[in-house]
């Protein structure tokens, strides 16, 4: 059986050289450059929803897109 996620789980990741911290949380996933306060979040809705094939989130569209998405689709 797993365990639910309840609390926040940081790690820290690399990627080509540079250190990431990865936090996974009940709401989604945030990626920040080490010591760095702002990152890309993802919510898992978001996840579901196919957001994290969008190119806007791969190229630091990150909240600003979420939000477009959001708006877009309930017009």
């Amino acid at each position: 059986m797993a365990t639910k996620l309840e609390k926040t789980l940081k790690r820290e990741i690399d990627v080509d050289g540079k250190a990431y911290m990865l936090a996974i949380s009940p709401e989604g996933l945030k990626v920040t450059e080490k010591g760095r306060r702002k990152g890309q979040e993802l919510s898992w809705k978001g996840l579901l929803n196919g957001q994290a094939a969008a190119p806007t989130a791969a190229l630091g569209g990150g909240m600003e897109a979420e939000a477009e998405t959001e708006t877009a689709s309930e017009e």
